[in-house]
């Protein structure tokens, strides 16, 4: 059954804003002093951004949970979904993405207005590199998202083998699988600028930290945002076309 606009929209806003609030979350809890979490270090946060693509992804399976602009672009790159569709996955994407960086802050407010660095808080919600060379911190979006869209893309699904026995490929993991791959980029490649590969799970949260209400925050670093959403955004279209040509 095709889904409406509006049912697109809708599922991909409530699994973007859980995928973003769990992200988020984690980041918060291993930054903010007087948080449980605090110095919970690199592994914590891979881990936590991985659970949270399982169950954002769970929540939005109804729109197929991309959850993702560069997941939809890549899709669109590689035949696999229609362009009508893709404003309605954007809008919910980007929604949603916003919405659940305000719950996170809502989340941890009291921690936020205890925190003695407040204007070092915008890494909760959004990325920057470590060493800021805005070409070369493209390229690592480019080759993370890159291999992100790929295994969208060419994971394999449950298909009848020999004598009609089922091969379930990764499609018997679940959302867990793609878990695993998040989980993988972010040790693996997340280290040169923190794994954004999504330009909404970038750009809302930096729009809500941009006007949220924290006592002593920094800037929203605007001057580097373009890398997060065109360097997803590149390795997305690249991994659709290279798709397209792969043997089935």
């Amino acid at each position: 059954m095709e889904l409406t606009f509006g049912e697109i929209l809708l599922w991909e806003l409530l699994g973007t804003a859980a995928l973003t609030l769990l992200g988020c979350g984690v980041v918060a809890n291993t930054v903010l002093r007087k948080s449980l979490g605090f110095q919970g270090g690199w592994l914590l946060v891979t881990f936590g951004w991985g659970l949270a693509v399982f169950t954002g992804a769970s929540i939005a399976a109804p729109s197929g949970a991309h959850l993702n602009p560069a997941v939809t672009i890549g899709l669109l790159a590689a035949g696999k979904t229609d362009l009508a569709d893709v404003p309605a996955y954007l809008t919910g994407q980007l929604a949603g993405a916003f919405i659940g960086a305000v719950l996170c802050w809502l989340t941890y407010k009291l921690q936020f207005d205890t925190h003695d660095e407040p204007e070092n808080t915008l890494g909760i919600f959004a990325t920057a590199p470590t060493v800021r060379r805005p070409a070369w911190n493209l390229v690592s979006e480019v080759i993370g998202t890159f291999v992100l869209v790929l295994w969208v893309l060419t994971s394999p699904t449950v298909k009848l083998g020999e004598g009609g026995l089922p091969q379930f490929g990764n499609s018997a993991l679940g959302y867990a699988a793609v878990a695993f791959v998040v989980i993988g980029i972010g040790n693996s490649l997340g280290g040169p600028t923190g794994y954004a590969i999504n330009p909404a799970r970038d750009l809302g949260p930096r729009i809500a930290y941009a006007v949220l209400p924290i006592r002593g925050k920094g800037g929203a670093d605007w001057g580097y945002s373009w890398v997060p959403v065109a360097g997803p955004l590149v390795g997305a279209v690249a991994a659709g076309l290279l798709a397209q040509v792969l043997p089935s």
